[in-house]
């Protein structure tokens, strides 16, 4: 019988002996480590927004690599009929002047769907069977056309420097309603762009960081107790606690301490229920089916799907998806045909999961967000261009659930789908949108950080009232 491990008076050698020289998941390194002030004793006490929220958690889609707009979600008739034909446009890949550029038709056939009859392309063919449930928005605006600030901008609503992501602001504002799981988890099977920023609490208390669940066999590192029982592991932590009380008592004033000891038990609390949300087995065949996924499987789009409905479930607030890292994603410079793998890998996952939301009622206070950093461009500078470059003036994106104008198309981009052409949507309306949704003034969601007062929309932003139901 293998002995447990060595006993350790000190608080160090716990430490080392409960996780075993690395923290049990991202968030708790934050918890042990923030010195950024971490609130008065608890930094996810519930807390209550601004007002009466639509929704009481947020499932974020997000498609790496800028879906093509005019492929997917904005029908435009006219670049089917004007192929080949050139196009002048005062902006090429960052670069200012006037470039003589060839317009591309879509490589895919648009069709009706639905009683609302929104058009959508044959690259999502299941999720267009759900277009009912969907607000889509053909007017999105990004301020940038590289893939590292995009993808900054999109979470953060900053473009240039890290800032806490909008799933660090939602725990922030919210506190956790399941002590025994993060408020903020991260489900991705590669590094995005801009890395771990995406999910960064950055001057927030490290508390409200994204935890980063990586499909697979362990999906989470160290989640698995060390000790030889859950009896001995108790022992750990009371003795542990013990010793960071007779820590804390000279230092009273130190509300990081406090919220330190609190890690432990969340950690202890993790180990308990998170191995139970990666556990399908219990899932129907029916619910297997309508996802996509195979018995036993813990990879793909599908499994990052089924699990994130476990964690609405468990009260989780907000849980982010995304679908590929910073290579091998939606960036079809080359042939945009490489759409196609890429779609089949997330779009009867996608649908999966908002007809499992709905049946089971949790759609109605649930907000589910698709997006990407921005589009692709509807011209190219050949006429035989197999693929398409970066595009931020127009890009498309939906919301679903609590509080949205289902089964509607919100604002517009031109004939051509290169620029607004009506009602645009800024990321940073985006956001204000998916806080107000979530009981938030936008406005009002604040942290105190270098002599002034920071928010998720910077000092932009406004509620888009068209998309509320």
């Amino acid at each position: 019988m293998k002995k447990p491990p060595a006993f350790d008076p000190h608080r160090r050698g716990f430490l080392r002996s409960m996780v075993g020289g690395s923290a049990l998941l991202p968030g708790l390194v934050s918890r042990l480590l923030a010195q950024d002030g971490a609130g008065a004793g608890d930094p996810l006490l519930p807390r209550a927004p601004h007002f009466a929220p639509k929704a009481k958690r947020v499932i974020f889609l997000y498609m790496s690599g800028g879906v093509s707009h005019v492929d997917s979600w904005d029908p435009k008739p006219r670049l089917f009929a004007e192929h080949g034909k050139t196009v002048t446009v005062d902006e090429f890949q960052g670069r200012k002047g006037e470039f003589k550029m060839f317009a591309k038709r879509p490589q895919f056939e648009f069709s009706r769907h639905g009683r609302c009859g929104t058009e959508v392309s044959s690259l999502f063919p299941h999720m267009a069977g759900c277009v009912d449930d969907l607000c889509v928005i053909r007017s999105m605006k990004s301020d940038h056309t590289n893939h590292y600030e995009a993808t900054l901008g999109i979470h953060t609503g900053s473009f240039t420097f890290a800032r806490p992501s909008i799933g660090s602001w939602v725990s922030y504002g919210l506190g956790t309603e399941n002590r025994n799981l993060p408020s903020f988890v991260v489900i991705a099977p590669k590094t995005p762009y801009a890395g771990g920023q995406v999910w960064a609490s950055d001057f927030l208390p490290g508390a409200h960081q994204g935890t980063l669940v990586v499909p697979g066999d362990e999906p989470v590192a160290n989640i698995r107790r060390r000790v030889a029982s859950n009896r001995l592991q108790e022992l750990e932590l009371e003795a542990m606690a013990r010793m960071n009380r007779r820590h804390l008592a000279p230092r009273a004033e130190d509300a990081v301490l406090g919220a330190r000891i609190k890690s432990f038990e969340t950690a202890f609390g993790m180990q308990m229920e998170l191995p139970d949300v990666f556990d399908l087995s219990r899932e129907s065949d029916a619910t297997l089916r309508l996802y996509g996924l195979e018995r036993g499987s813990t990879k793909g789009f599908a499994w990052q799907c089924l699990v994130a409905r476990r964690l609405a479930e468990r009260g989780v607030r907000f849980v982010e998806l995304i679908d590929s890292g910073s290579s091998d994603n939606w960036d079809a410079h080359g042939d945009m045909m490489a759409h196609v793998p890429l779609a089949r890998n997330v779009d009867q996952a996608i649908a999966g999961l908002l007809r499992d939301l709905k049946s089971r009622g949790m759609l109605d206070d649930t907000l589910v967000v698709w997006t990407t950093e921005f589009g692709r461009t509807p011209f190219n500078s050949s006429a035989d261009a197999k693929g398409r470059e970066h595009h931020h003036w127009v890009y498309s994106s939906w919301l679903a659930g609590a509080g949205v104008r289902a089964g509607t198309v919100y604002g517009a981009s031109d004939d051509h789908g290169i620029h607004v052409g009506r009602d645009p949507v800024h990321v940073h309306d985006f956001q204000a949108t998916i806080l107000h949704l979530m009981g938030f003034d936008h406005e009002r969601l604040t942290y105190r950080h270098s002599g002034r007062d920071y928010r998720l929309t910077d000092i932009a932003g406004n509620v888009v009232k068209g998309i509320l139901a």
